[in-house]
């Protein structure tokens, strides 16, 4: 099988890579902005076509969900039109597309679990063309893997869990993290064996893919200090209140809860529970 991973230098798109060479597969290429510009759509059908791949795990994206608000074009190009490229490319070759989506499609209003065909009101620019990007997916494919995910943290790149224990490192002794945000921290290592357990099969379609339980970034940055022994005050706050210490931020649903119904049903095993993969994270960021 060959397989054709993007966005290899960020936090997933490296531990697909991993994961893969565990696995034994020997014909995987892993390929970063350097390599293709996926905005551009005569090379991207150049590249695919070239390579001939069965798979595509299309983890590359633009997802820094702030600075998207100041450039929404260059957000739409990459996660939108970008992702149109690929999945055109796909078809031309009868490749399988797996495309790595967000729980920012969705609004994050009430407190329920988001099903996987429940509406979709991204409330921001990066939500908006990531959901966007699906459709794309949707239009074209038939085999394909949507696969949503929220609060990523993997060993390559950086996330909320590094920025926190660099802040202690810097001697911070009190910080003020949101506490009216509930989500799932979803692991790349952990992840990456889903996906890989997934691109075996035919069972093509949409899911919800984060470690088990749910918890605030607040409940999330006490396990991490509490986890590496280290001393400092966090503070709760609410995401208004914290908009007026950082302002220009982009919104951000405070109901990032997803439900894992469709990996049930396709008998795909449940990720580790979250403190779990943060405990494991940590031994494996020392």
């Amino acid at each position: 099988m060959k397989i054709l991973v993007t966005g290899v230098k960020g936090q997933l798109g490296y531990d697909c890579v991993k994961e893969l060479n565990k696995r034994g597969y020997t014909d995987i290429l892993g390929i970063d902005i350097d390599d293709l510009d996926i905005t551009n759509e005569q090379k991207v059908h150049e590249f695919i076509n070239n390579y001939k791949p069965d798979i595509v795990m299309h983890n590359a994206a633009y997802t820094s969900v702030d600075k998207a608000e100041q450039n929404p074009e260059v957000c739409y190009k990459v996660n939108a039109l970008g992702t149109k490229y690929i999945a055109e490319a796909c078809r031309e070759v009868n490749a399988t597309m797996v495309y790595i989506s967000t729980d920012y499609v969705f609004s994050g209003k009430g407190e329920n679990f988001y099903e996987v065909n429940d509406k979709k009101e991204g409330l921001s620019v990066y939500g908006k063309t990531k959901s966007e990007g699906e459709d794309f997916v949707l239009q074209t494919l038939t085999k394909y893997f949507i696969v949503r995910i929220s609060w990523v943290f993997g060993i390559n790149g950086n996330n909320f869990i590094k920025t926190m224990l660099k802040l202690a490192s810097l001697g911070k002794t009190e910080l003020n993290v949101v506490s009216d945000q509930i989500g799932s921290p979803t692991y790349t290592a952990d992840l990456a064996v889903l996906l890989c357990d997934m691109i075996k099969t035919n069972k093509y379609g949409i899911y919800h893919a984060t470690n088990e339980g749910i918890c605030s970034w607040y409940e999330f940055a006490k396990k991490i200090f509490e986890l590496s022994n280290i001393n400092i005050k966090v503070n709760p706050v609410t995401t208004d209140e914290y908009r007026k210490l950082v302002p220009n931020q982009a919104a951000r649903p405070l109901n990032s809860r997803l439900s894992k119904k469709s990996l049930d049903k396709a008998k795909f095993n449940r990720l580790p529970n979250w403190d779990d993969a943060l405990e494991r994270y940590l031994k494996e960021l020392s």
